[in-house]
């Protein structure tokens, strides 16, 4: 830990104090000097930690990045304390993000139902450290829809912290797509509370970054929500891609699907680690977890490891995970059909990644990532 942390305060020291010279508001520049202070205590997260074992960022913190001058747009009273409530001390690198953060605030209002989904964009530039902080409120019996995106073109750095509030009977449905440049580093924190009767439906794609890490951390906070939390990594050449999820029963009568999916080829690696958690008090619960994987070279390497710890006998519960190559027969029925074998298996493949694609519902986001994996696998359909 000590050695991390003289890397970490020799790499970002000077960088912070020239960022925090653009903070106007005093809470805030409390807040974020705080932050960075716990981040140079703890350092990075290292394979030492149970969560991290199989992912090493220590590449990231011996880059000399530099982060874009901070704009202070002026946060009003309710945002500041929505800042202060964060929990930054989960890890080094939630509390580096709220120490640069980039903050940004949406919603939609009690009753709305959005026709307009709203977009996040991100992209770092070349040697850049980029930490959007974003948090959307969905109020009330709202219903609204977000994109969030990331498409670094160079060797840049994300570090990105999301939150989302879905409030008592709201609906809302989160695209998370990461397509950074394959020399990017890339690590996102998702926080998502919901209230009573309220639905959140959520695909996460990650399809870029030599390094990438994404944290899920989801809790029903009162009874009657539902969730729906899928996604699909798929990975060539070196690509390590990192996927922890925390769902969280608290309270009785919730569901949670969660459908996740792999394609690794080359070298590569994948790694998903899901846990949920069904409390004592939480009877009702109705939470199913999935990981499959399909790897098509002998050289890439998943680790998964679904985990449900119920604490209730009143509860309908069931999680697996399958890691395998391409099923014989149904390339074997293909080839018949007189298809070249290289096709067969990149067609199978992408029928196997497009179970996850379908499900988004704007279909111009879902044609670009069509167009993304059919390109990867090197393959043209014609309609």
């Amino acid at each position: 830990m000590a050695s991390t942390t003289v890397a970490t305060e020799t790499q970002f020291a000077d960088t912070f104090k020239k960022f925090i010279e653009g903070e106007t508001d005093a809470s805030v520049r409390k807040l974020r000097e705080d932050a960075f202070n716990y981040f140079l205590e703890v350092g990075f997260p290292t394979p030492k930690h149970e969560d991290w074992k199989y992912t090493n960022i220590g590449p990231v913190g011996k880059e000399p990045w530099i982060s874009p001058p901070l704009f202070s747009p002026g946060l009003h009273g309710a945002d500041i304390s929505v800042l202060e409530n964060f929990d930054y001390r989960r890890t080094g690198l939630v509390a580096l993000n709220l120490a640069f953060g980039h903050f940004s605030f949406g919603g939609s209002a009690k009753g709305r139902v959005s026709d307009e989904p709203g977009s996040f964009a991100y992209a770092a530039a070349d040697g850049m450290m980029l930490a959007p902080h974003m948090v959307f409120v969905a109020e009330e019996s709202s219903k609204a829809t977000i994109i969030e995106s990331y498409a670094s073109p160079a060797k840049g750095f994300v570090n990105a912290v999301t939150r989302i509030i879905v409030g008592d009977n709201a609906d809302v449905t989160h695209y998370r797509v990461q397509k950074d440049s394959p020399n990017a580093y890339h690590c996102g924190f998702t926080e998502v509370t919901l209230g009573r009767n309220s639905r959140y439906n959520s695909t996460n794609i990650n399809l870029g970054a030599a390094l990438s890490r994404h944290d899920i951390d989801l809790k029903f906070t009162a009874e009657g929500g539902e969730a729906h939390v899928d996604g699909l990594y798929m990975l060539s050449g070196s690509q390590h891609s990192d996927t922890h999820s925390v769902i969280d029963h608290t309270v009785p009568n919730c569901t949670s699907r969660q459908n996740y999916k792999g394609v690794l080829n080359d070298k590569s690696r994948g790694v998903f680690n899901g846990k949920v958690f069904v409390r004592e008090n939480a009877h009702g619960t109705d939470a199913q977890q999935s990981n499959k994987n399909l790897l098509l070279s002998n050289d890439a390497r998943v680790d998964t490891k679904p985990q449900l710890e119920i604490f209730n006998d009143d509860v309908k519960c069931a999680h697996g995970a399958t890691v395998g190559q391409l099923e014989e027969e149904e390339l074997f029925y293909l080839l018949t059909r007189g298809l070249p074998d290289t096709l067969a298996r990149n067609l199978l493949t992408y029928g196997f990644a497009e179970a996850i694609i379908r499900k988004i519902g704007i279909e111009s986001i879902k044609a670009d990532l069509d167009e993304a994996v059919l390109n990867r696998l090197n393959v043209k359909l014609e309609v």
